[in-house]
């Protein structure tokens, strides 16, 4: 049984998402995920117009009349959502933490999975994983979702993106569309991403807070590492430590688009002070108009 609590959260999430889902995201979901082929539907009657080509000589011979086989698009797909819930998605300088954005959105994606009939999966990580839910259909799962997505109480409190994408290579061995929700506040997963990109079609969301690129100039400060717990005290007046710290995020982004980059990786950056559904249909953008380019 939800609790009432939980289910009138869920009912807000599902009325803010939907409308996005219907209006921006759906057509083009499915134009932007092919299916893997076509398969065969059934055979009938040639008419003039047909494609020579996809006459089925066997029942041509059989009936003494020209047939065609008709082919359908193999639409489904797997979509998997791999969400980190560390600590540091707790952080939030604006008004929504890091963690509300990643519900939200995994709201969008599994409803657009499921208005085209798709499975849809989740795993649940930290520096462990902490819950991965096997690949369904149906509404019910987008609340499964959201749910498990909102009662989550993880064990961990670091991120290991590394182990979540070795869990997705060990559980999904047919192709799948993956959606990693993290701030990639971590390091060596670079071999395992190029590993699990080689079979699935792997879309990190890297979601920051403006508060990570700059620090104010409020003095003496004092700041805690939420997934480490260790505290600092920085003296934000000095313009060199504020532009340090600038500097090495700086540095962080670079080197995470240079891999995404390398691995021919479509990413999506989202901001916990601007609207998630702005990079999210930039990003249907560029793979509809890159399918019209042939590339």
């Amino acid at each position: 049984m939800i609790p009432l609590e939980i289910f009138q959260q869920i009912r807000r999430i599902q009325i803010r998402t939907r409308r996005s889902v219907e209006s921006i995201f759906a057509g083009g979901y499915h134009s932007v995920f092919k299916g893997r082929g076509m398969e065969f539907a059934e055979i009938r009657e040639y008419v003039p117009g047909d494609d020579v080509r996809d006459i089925d000589w066997n029942a041509t011979a059989r009936r003494g009349q020209p047939y065609v086989k008709r082919q359908v698009e193999e639409r489904e797909l797997t979509v998997m959502l791999l969400v980190d819930l560390s600590a540091s998605g707790r952080f939030g300088s604006v008004t929504r933490v890091k963690a509300e954005i990643a519900v939200e959105m995994c709201a969008v994606l599994a409803l657009s999975a499921i208005t085209n009939n798709d499975k849809v999966g989740l795993i649940l990580f930290s520096d462990k994983i902490e819950r991965f839910v096997r690949p369904q259909r149906g509404k019910n799962r987008v609340l499964r979702v959201i749910r498990e997505l909102l009662t989550a109480s993880p064990s961990g409190r670091g991120t290991d993106v590394a182990l979540a994408l070795q869990t997705l290579h060990r559980v999904s061995r047919q192709p799948t569309v993956s959606f990693i929700i993290s701030d990639f506040l971590t390091e060596s997963y670079e071999k395992s991403l190029g590993l699990v990109a080689q079979r699935h079609d792997v879309i990190p969301i890297c979601i920051s807070d403006r508060r990570e690129y700059q620090l104010p100039d409020a003095g003496l400060v004092t700041l805690e590492d939420f997934e480490s717990g260790e505290w600092i005290t920085l003296d934000t007046h000095d313009a060199s430590v504020r532009e340090r710290y600038a500097a090495i995020r700086r540095n962080q982004d670079t080197c995470r688009q240079r891999l995404f980059t390398s691995l021919g990786l479509d990413s999506i950056e989202v901001r916990t002070d601007e609207p998630y559904d702005r990079p999210l249909m930039q990003f249907f953008q560029r793979r509809e108009q890159r399918l019209r380019d042939g590339r």
